[in-house]
């Protein structure tokens, strides 16, 4: 009797032990693909300022009071105030939009940015590093890399593959996708990154990638129809079709594009916009191409030290991986 019992004990705790240890083993696994960083290139650069992330403070674009002026942000000679910038190089005009009303109401953010000359739309990595689960605010990105303006990236560290080159580098080199390419000639253009290879990409002048999707424009053609949309199927997701906060950018012309950010998920203020009213929206705005990025919580613009938007309709910026931001030529 005795025996019996100390086998049942015996075998109970084997039982547990081997609980906790799936257990422990199931979330070291999700914290390690999730959450804990995996920095694969450390990618320093000369331009930090001594701005911090907490400096950093969130407003509409009608407030005038917030504007920052880091002297090694601007040049001499532009001129800007709460909505606008124009310098020698760079012209940039911020517009908020609101349609319909109630339950309906749609808040988003356009903006127009001519460029002189394509080196000044660059892209950068949270914490100057490239690899998974890095992130910082999108504000404290565009701080510490001298932005004038900026918006939220791809969040390439969610993922492990697609093709990512950023101002002339591959960093990866997995094809999956439909993704973004931008050119030295100011130009963009969606492609598919099975059918282009990264050396040919470089050869014909792209200086930056993004990979998420999906097109919104292409040659002058707004789509229509995303039902065939295969939907990104990493934890915690949700479904990309339905209203949403949205970051996309469109070309009007070279180096003429368009960036808007659509605030959503807040009653009365924004619901977000589906993809065929995202597309219609960079239609109507004249472009020929445009590309949907990361949306929903990591969706924010940033301009001259501030938030713009109201990220996840509570003017809380959630941290991504990587920004794409214009700055004055050195």
């Amino acid at each position: 009797m005795e025996m019996n019992k100390k086998k049942r004990k015996r075998t109970l705790f084997i039982v547990v032990t081997l609980i906790v240890v799936g257990i422990g083993s199931i979330l070291y696994a999700l914290a390690n693909r999730y959450l804990i960083e995996h920095v694969e290139v450390v990618v320093p650069h000369e331009n930090r300022t001594s701005s911090k992330a907490g400096e950093t403070t969130t407003s509409n674009a009608s407030n005038t009071n917030n504007i920052s002026n880091p002297s090694n942000v601007i040049t001499s000679n532009a001129k800007y105030d709460d909505s606008s910038y124009t310098s020698d190089d760079i012209q940039i005009k911020i517009d908020e939009v609101q349609t319909g009303s109630g339950n309906d109401q749609i808040t988003y953010y356009v903006a127009d940015i001519v460029l002189k000359d394509s080196s000044t739309l660059q892209s950068a990595f949270a914490n100057d590093s490239f690899g998974r689960n890095i992130i910082e605010n999108t504000s404290a990105i565009a701080a510490n890399n001298d932005a004038i303006f900026a918006i939220n990236g791809d969040y390439y560290g969610f993922r492990d593959d697609g093709v990512i080159i950023r101002n002339g580098t591959v960093y990866r080199d997995t094809p999956v996708r439909t993704a973004l390419a931008l050119f030295k000639d100011g130009t963009m253009k969606s492609f598919d990154e099975k059918e282009l290879s990264s050396a040919s990409l470089l050869a014909n002048g792209v200086t930056n990638t993004y990979s998420f999707g999906p097109t919104l424009i292409k040659d002058g053609t707004a789509i229509d129809n995303f039902d065939h949309l295969k939907i990104d199927t990493n934890f915690g997701n949700r479904s990309i079709q339905n209203s949403n906060p949205r970051t996309g950018i469109g070309m009007i012309a070279p180096n003429h594009y368009v960036f808007i950010v659509v605030d959503g998920r807040m009653t009365g203020y924004s619901k977000g916009m589906t993809l065929s009213e995202f597309a219609k929206v960079f239609a109507n705005l004249g472009c020929t191409e445009a590309y949907n990025l990361d949306g929903g919580g990591s969706s924010t613009m940033y301009f001259m030290g501030r938030v713009v938007n109201s990220p996840l309709g509570k003017n809380k910026e959630r941290g991504v991986s990587d920004i794409l931001y214009i700055r004055e030529a050195n």
